[in-house]
């Protein structure tokens, strides 16, 4: 029984177990069998994105010989990320990027291992990332703050952002939905059109948010060089 509207996003347990969580690893489900498919557009496609990702990845990191073979790290996290926004649009399964559990599981990480990696191999250089460039002398205990918050923030903002994407859109979607039942026949065809064109923006906007992610966390490790 739903309690209130956002009891929707809860993943039902049996046996105290979420089975709901497993929709994240149906992905890996699908991996050996893309193995034995002749090579198709999609195929195809999806190649030619990864190697623009790729390019841009690098160009974003810098070619530095430190950060070879990271482009790869951020764009698994941009299939997965988008793949389990794509797999949230399908009815009846959980939307994992929904819930901060699993979006600062993500971010939290990252950063951590980037101000690590930053602190203990140039502390130098990330000292000098509080004072920006052409600051005045009475201004910069303040830009020290500042600056300090704002990286401290950094992974909140990745886990949210996200996952406030994810559930606005399929709020909209679920309160729209509940209204169907008490309409008439024209405004029942009004707002199935509503929601054909609600789903596409869902689909668009789960990968323009997989890619800000991605993107957001290359630029956060370009900082640390």
């Amino acid at each position: 029984m739903m309690v209130n509207l956002f009891s929707v996003f809860d993943p039902s347990t049996i046996s105290n177990l979420s089975l709901n969580w497993m929709s994240t690893f149906l992905g890996l489900i699908m991996i050996p069998m893309s193995f034995w498919f002749i090579p198709s557009r999609y195929t195809y496609t999806w190649n030619t994105t990864m190697i623009n990702l790729h390019k841009e990845f690098k160009t974003l990191v810098g070619y530095k010989t430190i950060n070879k073979g990271s482009t790869i790290m951020f764009i698994s996290l941009f299939s997965m990320i988008m793949f389990n926004n794509f797999m949230g649009l399908f009815p009846y399964i959980f939307t994992s990027t929904s819930h901060l559990s699993m979006t600062l599981t993500l971010a939290l990480p990252l950063w951590l291992s980037f101000m690590m990696f930053g602190w203990l191999n140039n502390t130098k250089n990330m000292f000098a990332h509080l004072v920006p460039q052409g600051t005045p002398p009475i201004l910069m205990p303040f830009m020290v703050c500042i600056e300090t918050i704002s990286n401290l923030i950094r992974p909140g903002t990745l886990a949210v952002r996200l996952a406030a994407n994810m559930i606005a859109g399929h709020l909209l979607l679920t309160l729209l939905g509940n209204t169907g039942p008490m309409l008439s026949l024209p405004l029942l065809l009004i707002l199935i059109t509503t929601q054909i064109m609600l789903l596409m923006l869902e689909s668009a906007v789960s990968i323009i948010q997989s890619y800000v992610f991605a993107v957001l966390s290359t630029l956060y490790s370009s900082e640390i060089n």
